[in-house]
């Protein structure tokens, strides 16, 4: 049967799993993972065949969920916290590639896997944030919309680091295929807002006067996928151009309808992907090194929640802002499985680096939605600890001395 028996396999195991996931009262997500983990190559029992394909339809899923994360958030949203965005997003990726270095050299890894490491560590996943603030009713928010704009611009950055990292040990030519993808990538940009904004509401009017639900839901996938399929075939992300599509049709009058029709279809290849990624762990590995498996987690969780927290609040977002964006986006994400793949192809991750660096990312993805549920017990808390705090310190008068009055005296 091939495909079609492994998507069966997928559809039943997810089942099980989200229902057993919403019965403890945890994440769906959570579920997937699980499902992905007993289908996987690692486990006894039924198996997914062909992994590969599977793979490919997880990268749909994560091009749909981009594309209606488009839909969603607009060009306007974007430029309401367009500094954070632009400006902070670089910082913490400066950050926490040096944070990902210096844990590879404890590891006694070589300096190149180290920086490898640490471009792994340093994306965080739009997939499981997404989802995770859906499920809680976060989005809108202003700490959604810090977050989301700051993974916007990391999703940008996932080219330049594919095309530079393994052109480290020849710079002379991997700069110029990295000036080629950055030039591209503003060309398309560009094109979208430029044309699209005109093009893609006159088309879409064309389709809804013929008065089928069914062909405006397949013009507005083909509108998102064949978007992506333009950027993969100029050598970007194919995830970036169904974002750029999604925010070009979230300025037409269609955006609402449009991200009604297409969101039943996200969420089955959004569960795929999140199922794929439970394939990817070996539970024989993860116990093997579990010690190390736990220490990479924890002190990535600290340092990135603690580096993105610093951001958010240098750039002047104070409250529960810096805490929700710290314990949301600490995990590392699933542009990491693109690049730590290259980085074995190239030789540049050993085969063992590479299974810790999947099963440290899938551990961190697992505690996401944990952690963010904890951002408001935590901000009030907080909040308690500054009032009590203010309160101590807070300039006490001086008690008037003996034998004279506490008030003015009144006059004649």
């Amino acid at each position: 049967m091939g495909i079609a028996a492994d998507i069966a396999l997928i559809l039943v195991a997810a089942l099980a799993g989200g229902f057993v996931a919403q019965r403890l009262g945890q994440p769906l997500i959570l579920g997937y993972i699980v499902a992905g983990i007993l289908v996987g190559p690692y486990t006894a029992g039924p198996t997914v065949v062909e992994i590969h394909d599977i793979e490919l339809l997880a990268e749909i899923g994560v091009a749909l969920l981009l594309f209606a994360l488009g839909l969603e958030f607009n060009l306007r949203q974007l430029a309401r916290v367009r500094w954070i965005a632009f400006f902070g997003t670089p910082l913490q990726l400066l950050l926490s590639i040096a944070l990902g270095y210096g844990l590879g050299r404890l590891l006694g890894w070589a300096d190149y896997a180290s920086l490898w490491l640490g471009a792994i560590v340093a994306l965080s996943s739009t997939m499981v944030i997404l989802k995770t603030l859906m499920a809680q009713g976060a989005l809108g928010t202003l700490g959604s919309r810090v977050m989301l704009a700051m993974l916007v611009v990391q999703d940008l950055a996932v080219v330049p680091l594919i095309i530079l990292l393994p052109e480290l040990g020849d710079l002379r030519d991997g700069l110029p295929q990295l000036g080629r993808a950055v030039l591209q990538a503003g060309l398309f940009l560009a094109a979208m807002i430029f044309v699209g904004t005109r093009a893609i509401p006159f088309v879409l009017r064309r389709i809804a006067a013929w008065n089928s639900r069914e062909l405006f839901t397949l013009a507005v996938l083909a509108l998102g996928l064949g978007a992506g399929y333009a950027t993969y075939l100029a050598g970007l992300s194919f995830a970036f151009g169904a974002f750029v599509a999604g925010m070009v049709l979230s300025e037409s009058e269609y955006s609402h309808q449009a991200l009604s029709d297409i969101v039943p279809v996200r969420d089955i290849f959004g569960m795929v992907f999140f199922v794929s990624v439970g394939m990817l762990i070996d539970p024989a590995f993860l116990f093997a090194h579990l010690t190390i498996i736990l220490g990479l987690v924890a002190a990535i969780s600290v340092g990135k929640g603690l580096i993105f927290g610093g951001v958010a609040h240098m750039f002047g977002y104070d409250g529960e802002v810096p805490l929700a964006v710290g314990l949301g986006l600490f995990q590392i994400g699933e542009f990491a499985f693109v690049l730590a793949r290259v980085g074995l192809g190239t030789h540049a991750l050993s085969a063992d680096q590479y299974a810790l660096v999947l099963a440290t990312a899938v551990t961190t993805m697992v505690l996401t939605p944990f952690a963010s549920r904890a951002t408001p017990p935590l901000a009030a808390l907080l909040a308690r600890w500054r009032g009590a705090r203010d309160r101590a310190w807070a300039p006490r008068r001086a008690p008037p001395p003996k034998g004279t009055p506490s008030t003015p005296a009144k006059g004649p």
